[in-house]
């Protein structure tokens, strides 16, 4: 399976860096190609600004337009065209990084708001009395698959169905729902290291362990079940789930999961 890593922690010796190297070596040693854009380490830019759609672009700036149009120029900037690039090569996209002020860090979020543009992520597809564009399971990135490492520095139990924090089911619905399904990408159930601040030589090996083991079944783990858009689950336009659809006692974003 051809495998993109998307590293982003500024510190190579840290858990997410040893996470990141053992992903590298037991994909590789099952037979993986593996390619890692280590943000970091490639000085990504994280922020979208003019620079980013070509001498074209409009004044004043109207992102989604002008990502839309740039691509379709081919005038994106070049490190923008490599991830890309990088994208449609991958079949499953590991994303390593560490759960900062409840969600992605900023440079990792940048490399989506730069690399996701308009034509290539998202904008396309009919919209029509029975479909609203092709996203949520169609989209251009359909047929790939991603999976979270996500390390978390709190205890499972402050991310429990009970705990301060949130489910980290929900913490992360915006990213694997919002970020990954909207285009296609099917999300295979996260890896959360907790504990991550606290962190003794013992239980660093076992979580490597685990990691290792959990990347040998990656080819047959199944994705989460997220409900596609346009196959008789939502009302259309409104897309909101159909009455009688939802599974009993779900509320909230389970409510967009099958079964």
């Amino acid at each position: 399976m051809k495998t993109l890593i998307v590293h982003a922690h500024p510190e190579p010796a840290s858990l997410n860096g040893s996470l990141t190297a053992t992903a590298v070596s037991a994909l590789t040693a099952a037979g993986h190609e593996v390619r890692v854009s280590d943000l970091y380490a490639m000085n990504w830019k994280a922020v979208v600004d003019a620079g980013d759609f070509g001498p074209d672009a409009s004044n004043p700036l109207r992102v989604v337009s002008d990502s839309g149009r740039a691509f379709d120029a081919g005038t994106l900037t070049e490190d923008v065209r490599a991830e890309q690039d990088k994208l449609r090569w991958a079949e499953l996209v590991v994303f390593q990084f560490p759960l900062w002020w409840y969600t992605m860090p900023a440079i990792l979020k940048g490399w989506v708001d730069r690399v996701f543009t308009a034509h290539f992520a998202y904008g396309v597809g009919e919209h029509s009395d029975t479909r609203y564009g092709e996203r949520y399971g169609e989209g251009t990135l359909a047929g790939r698959k991603a999976l979270l490492s996500v390390t978390v520095g709190g205890p499972a139990e402050h991310y429990g169905p009970r705990g301060i924090n949130g489910p980290i089911e929900d913490l992360l619905f915006p990213i694997q729902h919002g970020i990954l399904y909207y285009p296609g990408i099917e999300s295979l159930p996260p890896f959360v290291t907790y504990g991550a601040d606290r962190m003794t030589d013992s239980r660093h090996a076992e979580v490597l362990a685990a990691w290792r083991e959990r990347l040998r079944t990656v080819d047959s783990t199944e994705p989460i079940a997220f409900r596609r858009q346009n196959f008789g689950d939502y009302e259309i336009p409104s897309l909101r789930l159909k009455a009688g659809l939802e599974p009993v006692g779900r509320t909230g974003f389970g409510l967009h999961v099958r079964g």
